[in-house]
């Protein structure tokens, strides 16, 4: 029996099923832990969800940005970019049962000692708070109010997280934590707009993970999201984008009780411009 981290997909199923195959994965045996990103931006997103959803209990997904943005094009209340490739889901006669299981998907997980979200976690919340906070998210999404709460879920305000915000405006920040965030200031302000490098962070904000006193910070956290960060791994962190979609590699981290964790990797062949 045998746990994995798996980084962003974005519809790359030849590239999944190429890793899937170096570390001989079976449903019946082994758990993957998804980081979120599923779908868009490569070519075959139908056949990374299928693929995903037949593997059951086997396979736990995170949402990401990209999946989100999904969901809210399929209810009508977001345009698609130009870059997107979601037709082979919007046009698929099981369109409503790919979308059904999206929905139902987790915005964070704890498993194997590890805080798993697609892109970070603000200073301002621990383990238990971020995994509370991504409940709140999980259950109006799958709830009946899913596509109103789709529809007031874009913007970047408000910047910063407070325990007193309710409403549209609690679940936008908890929705741009957990699936947006790369830098933010010492006491939690959210930068929605750079995507670079760690380097490249505007002025006064840093990556999330750089934050000091963070109350996350004796928490191995894994994420995925920031594909010009790449591989990162140290004791309490693991950042698992490689930016497969953008010509790299899709990467996969054998989880092991003793922390020994073996990073296993494959080529991809689909090359976009580098993007969220």
């Amino acid at each position: 029996m045998a746990a994995y981290l798996i980084g962003d997909l974005q519809g790359c199923d030849g590239p999944l099923a190429r890793l899937l195959e170096k570390i001989d994965f079976s449903p019946s045996r082994d758990t993957l832990y998804l980081l979120g990103d599923l779908v868009n931006r490569g070519p075959s997103s139908a056949a990374v969800l299928r693929r995903l959803m037949a593997y059951g209990d086997a396979a736990r997904c995170l949402l990401g940005n990209h999946d989100l943005s999904l969901l809210a094009i399929a209810q009508g209340v977001r345009a698609p970019h130009r870059r997107d490739t979601l037709a082979s889901i919007l046009d698929a006669h099981d369109r409503d049962p790919m979308l059904e299981w999206l929905r139902h998907r987790s915005m964070a997980l704890h498993a194997h000692g590890i805080l798993m979200v697609h892109a970070g976690v603000v200073p301002q919340w621990d383990l238990a708070s971020t995994m509370a906070l991504a409940g709140e998210v999980e259950r109006v999404l799958h709830g009946p109010d899913w596509g109103e709460f789709l529809a007031q879920m874009y913007g970047n305000e408000p910047d910063r997280w407070s325990e007193s915000l309710r409403g549209s405006a609690r679940l936008r920040v908890i929705v741009n934590v957990l699936t947006r965030l790369r830098f933010c200031t010492a006491d939690g302000v959210m930068d929605m707009k750079a995507s670079g490098a760690p380097a490249d962070a505007p002025a006064g904000y840093m990556p999330w993970f750089e934050v000091p006193g963070r109350r996350t910070a004796g928490t191995t956290i894994a994420f995925g999201h920031w594909s010009t960060l790449g591989y990162l791994r140290r004791a309490d962190l693991i950042a698992l984008d490689t930016g497969c979609v953008w010509g790299g590699c899709l990467s996969a981290l054998r989880l092991d009780a003793a922390g020994d964790h073996e990073l296993v990797q494959v080529d991809c062949e689909q090359a976009q411009p580098p993007g969220e």
